[in-house]
């Protein structure tokens, strides 16, 4: 009988393990620690969703309509909590068990075609037909190297809570993406005296236009996208105006949306234009408590806020298997598909540009289609990872473009019906002959 394993209980780990029982699969999920929901649990207490939501819950179970149009951190919890308990995962769940390897079986055939056995932190050893990695990329905090030199308080963004984390009134934020901006207004609206690094220029977006969450606005979804991506600029100029009408803020480099980077932060914004936020360049050096900037300017600061991202860390997985570009895995599939390996799917680890939980279910629902295809051959395997290497490109994108995404997504299903078809047509031409 084939089995399944599942890594981690967060909202990608959950929807994934629905799917699979759903779809009549025997499956077990390990979580490390003794609750549903991820890093929902220890982010910051600012945190609000910034895609609205009606367009972020689990397909067929809906947030709340009490819930506000962005949830806030405390709510999103409650919800993947009522969502494990719907479906009865949490008498599936083994809490409180890390996985700490996961080993490719002997075999024949490319590495995974025989499956993998997952040892966990109590000494067990299991053999599964097939492993989804949904053990999340927000966790493994990245400093530079020069966060050494600071003598004053620091918290990465991975550990902030609030401003209790803070020490002094200076404060110091390096990072601008979504949630460096949410430290920096955080700090800001508790009348801290706040810098915020911004080394290249990003486009910021509201989260509503006209009073309606971005994602919600119904005659957008009749324009191709790159016509959206220009829409939302120019409504973004008009809403919020540009880069040269804040202090400092350094004009984008690229052109649309799509090209770099997009934060959904308006808070920002307002506290730069009532000074109470201060934006600077990139660091050149720390000197004690005393920052210098590469304009040449220097300030001292009681506290810095790294918000400097995470790497994207597969601890159970020896690395030789893993190859990497700019340090994050090479994956095949709108980024399930680890190159050069089998019966191994990565959940979670693309974050499509908009709504995050709907994703996972999508792609685990393509993985189960792949599963499907190593269960139906003879032997329980098809070199699928081979297949899709040999037609598409290695992509090592965590956040990507939705659109690019889903263009992925529809060149993996159309590979999987033409690898379906040369192998009923390879059948057929057998059963001729004999």
């Amino acid at each position: 009988m084939t089995r399944y394993c599942v890594i981690g209980a967060g909202a990608a780990g959950i929807s994934t393990l629905q799917r699979l029982r759903a779809a009549g699969y025997d499956a077990d999920c390990f979580e490390k620690t003794d609750r549903v929901g991820g890093h929902w649990h220890t982010d910051y207490d600012a945190l609000h969703l910034i895609t609205s939501r009606d367009m972020t819950g689990f397909e067929g179970f809906p947030m709340p309509k009490e819930y506000p149009h962005f949830p806030r951190r405390d709510q999103v919890r409650a919800y993947l909590e009522s969502y494990a308990r719907e479906h009865g995962l949490y008498d599936v769940i083994r809490f409180e068990t890390a996985v700490v390897s996961v080993v490719p079986r002997p075999g024949d055939g490319a590495v995974g075609s025989a499956g993998w056995t997952v040892t966990l932190d109590t000494g067990e050893s299991i053999d599964y037909d097939g492993v989804f990695v949904a053990n999340g990329h927000l966790w493994d905090q990245k400093r530079p190297a020069i966060s050494a030199d600071f003598t004053g308080k620091q918290v990465h963004s991975g550990s902030y809570r609030n401003t209790g984390d803070i020490e002094g009134t200076r404060v110091l934020v390096v990072g601008a993406g979504n949630s460096g901006c949410d430290l920096a207004a955080d700090a800001a609206q508790h009348r801290l005296e706040v810098d915020i690094v911004i080394r290249e220029g990003v486009y910021f977006q509201p989260k509503s236009y006209f009073g309606v969450p971005r994602q919600e606005i119904p005659w957008m979804g009749q324009f191709a996208p790159d016509e959206q991506d220009l829409i939302a600029r120019l409504l973004a100029r008009v809403s919020i105006g540009e880069a040269k009408d804040y202090p400092g803020l350094p004009e984008p480099a690229y052109r649309t949306l799509a090209e770099g980077r997009t934060v959904v932060n308006e808070l920002l914004l307002y506290w730069v234009q009532h000074g109470r936020i201060g934006v600077r360049p990139a660091i050149e050096r720390i000197e004690g408590r005393t920052v210098h900037f590469a304009d040449g300017e220097a300030r001292e600061y009681d506290t810095i806020l790294w918000a400097t991202g995470f790497h994207a860390s597969l601890p159970f997985l020896d690395e030789a298997l893993v190859p990497r570009r700019n340090g994050v895995p090479l994956r095949l599939a709108a980024g399930i598909v680890p190159a050069g390996l089998d019966k191994l799917y990565y959940i979670g680890l693309s974050a499509p540009r908009g709504p995050q939980i709907p994703v996972y279910g999508v792609q685990a629902a393509l993985a189960l289609r792949m599963v499907a295809l190593h269960e139906s051959a003879p032997g329980g395997y098809v070199p699928l990872s081979a297949y899709l290497a040999g037609l598409q490109a290695e992509d090592d994108r965590i956040d990507i473009v939705r659109a690019v995404w889903n263009d992925q997504l529809a060149d993996t299903e159309r590979l999987l019906d033409a690898f379906v078809l040369a192998q009923a047509t390879a059948d057929s031409a057998v059963s001729g002959v004999v």
